[in-house]
């Protein structure tokens, strides 16, 4: 009788840490959209084709090359998302991944734009919530909480499928999802 106490003393503690830790990285957040215009950022990035587990290492491959070889610090990574992983073989899927840099002059941006892929993003109306970002399970978590929620909405709105874009704001610790309408 004493071990069974035990062993659901300890199931129980086992639950409730597994309980904050969801709660900490914002897995009880409600998730909300609203419409706005967003875009006008200036990306550095790369295409990628293939799982979009490589996600990471494409980002800090690209921020420690702004960082190292050119002398510019970035403090907000993305990811564009084309195709919907439940729909399209993980060695096909389509992404374009790297960094948002701010406030350089267009000198500055003609230079990067020699050495690396560079564009502007068109301003406009997009379907954008936000998640607390804590640390890549922060990412996780919030795939499993956004990604069915947009589609949700996608679906209660009539609105088609579109790519699906994640800014991972470091200084204010979020993650900016945002589809185009």
């Amino acid at each position: 009788m004493n071990v069974l106490i035990v062993i659901l003393f300890a199931l129980t503690f086992l639950f409730a840490i597994l309980m904050a830790i969801y709660a900490y990285y914002g897995g009880f957040k409600t998730i909300t959209f609203k419409e706005e215009e967003q875009g006008g950022e200036t990306i550095v990035y790369e295409e990628m084709i293939g799982d979009y587990r490589q996600t990471p290492k494409v980002q800090d491959k690209i921020y420690y090359s702004l960082l190292n070889n050119d002398k510019i610090e970035t403090t907000k990574g993305f990811g564009i998302y084309y195709d919907n992983p439940k729909e399209v073989e993980k060695i096909k899927l389509r992404s374009e991944i790297g960094c948002i840099v701010e406030g350089l002059d267009s000198e500055t941006v003609a230079k990067l734009a020699q050495k690396y892929k560079i564009k502007t993003l068109p301003k406009t109306l997009c379907i954008v919530t936000e998640f607390p970002f804590k640390g890549m399970l922060s990412v996780f978590v919030g795939i499993m909480k956004v990604y069915p929620a947009f589609e949700k909405y996608c679906k209660q709105n009539g609105l088609s499928d579109s790519p699906m874009m994640e800014i991972y704001d470091v200084p204010n610790k979020n993650i900016v999802y945002r589809k185009g309408l």
